[in-house]
This record gives C-alpha cells, structure tokens and sequence, in this order.
C-alpha cells in the first residue's frame, strides 16, 4: 500500500467526519505568525477548473500555464494522467504565487486552497457503498488558524471561500477521472491518454483541435453550443468532458453527424 492509500485509510478510519452543518473553529489572516507558512513544501493537484481560472488570471496560454508552473508525477498505479502545481527550487518549496503579502492569485486561487482546512472524503473512492461524501479537518503543526476565535459551519465556510463552480466543475471531472473503467482496471493506451490530458489540463490545445480539424463536421453539434464553447473555456471544459466520454468509455454522449 502506497503512501496515499494508507492515507485515504487513515482519514476512513480515525478522521471524524463533518456535514454541511457541523461546525468548526479557523481563521487565516495576513497578521496570523504562520501566514503564507501553509504555502511551502506543499503537494497540490490542479483540477482542469483550477488551470482554466489560474492560466485566464495570468493571461497566459494553457500551454504556457502547463510548462512554466505544472509538472506531471510519475506513478505506475495512474489510470491516467494528474497534474501538480510546481513549487519553486528555493529553501522552503514555496508556491510561485505567493507573496509577503499573500496570495498573488488569490482570487483565482485552486480548490485546494480554498478549501483548507476542510478536506474532502467519499468511501465510495476506495470501492465501498454506502456512506456518503464527508468533510473533516485537516490540523497541520504549522498552522496556527484553528486556535482563531472564529466558529463557522462548513458551509458557510464554503460560501465564503466561493468553492461552488469549482466544486460543480470537480464533480463533473470526477465522473470521468473515477469511472467505471478505471475501477475494473483497464489502462488506457497512450493515443487516449493524450486526448485526456489535453482535454482536462490543455484547453486552448483542445480548441485548437475541435476548431482547425474536421471535428465539427464529423459530429452533429447545435449552433449555440458552437458559440459558447468558442469562447468560453468552462464551456468547451464541459463539452471536451462529454467527449472523453465518447472516445474513452465508447457513451453516447456524442452523435456522428450524418452526413459524415
């Protein structure tokens, strides 16, 4: 058992678990002694939303996004490929966003980040029915946040920290990253594996590919989303989504145009 295994066992087994309603009691704050101490040396994985919010924030290209600030972990147990956030080649593996004075992206920010110090579990992950997604804390030694006077419920934690679209957009990648393939073991061949990278992690690539190819007439796709997905990259997420659904798992979430 790896690692990450062992972890997701022990947040199963020892963690206690928080509902919407429960409460809880952090604050962070720019006069908090271990402010930006929480962005060092730390492991995060980008959601295709987060990299969508992070590459439109920089004004960057996905591309650009991907090679200047992610790198991809190795891991022979991968269905597929995860995206993680660089950390700078400095003393203490800083995040390249933060500042003495904070976040530079913070409106921006991934789920990740907004999320902490809530974690998020769902047994049915680790093969398991019957017991719902759960919240519980995440207490890390440096920080000092948990011993702020400020009592909130997890949902009014999530509110304000304005996790709703990227949750929405998380559990839409869910049900592809966690599908049914994966979990009866099928590997997916190196052609497919480049078609879900780019579609999750290099939007403005996929773009490129539904746009400047003959996709559009080998599918029967409306007008409207045409437009949309044209210029809106959480659009074209979600359609690329549905596609992978298509390509990968052979659903019909696509139809073949008929005059194909």
């Amino acid at each position: 058992m790896d690692e990450l295994e062992k972890l997701k066992e022990t947040i199963l087994k020892e963690f206690p678990r928080l509902n919407r309603e429960s409460k809880f009691q952090f604050r962070c704050h720019k006069d908090i002694n271990c402010f930006n101490k929480c962005c060092t040396d730390v492991n995060i994985f980008l959601t295709p939303y987060d990299i969508i919010r992070l590459k439109n924030h920089l004004h960057i290209s996905s591309q650009e996004f991907l090679d200047k600030y992610t790198f991809l972990p190795i891991d022979e147990k991968q269905n597929h490929p995860v995206v993680m956030l660089k950390m700078e080649q400095d003393e203490n593996k800083s995040c390249p966003f933060v500042r003495d004075s904070g976040c530079s992206v913070y409106e921006d920010r991934p789920w990740s980040c907004r999320m902490f110090p809530l974690g998020v579990a769902s047994p049915k992950e680790n093969g398991t029915t019957g017991d719902e997604e759960f919240y519980f804390i995440l207490d890390e030694p440096v920080c000092q946040g948990h011993k702020e006077q400020r009592l909130q419920t997890v949902e009014e934690w999530m509110e304000d920290q304005e996790v709703k679209d990227y949750s929405e957009m998380g559990n839409q990648f869910k049900e592809i990253s966690l599908h049914e393939y994966f979990k009866k073991g099928k590997q997916l061949e190196p052609a497919k594996q480049e078609m879900f990278y780019t579609v999750c992690y290099n939007i403005d690539k996929f773009r490129e590919f539904v746009f400047e190819s003959s996709f559009l007439k080998r599918f029967e796709i409306n007008e409207d989303t045409i437009i949309k997905i044209k210029e809106d990259d959480k659009e074209l997420l979600l359609f690329g989504l549905n596609w992978l659904r298509y390509c990968l798992f052979g659903e019909g979430t696509m139809k073949v145009s008929k005059s194909k």
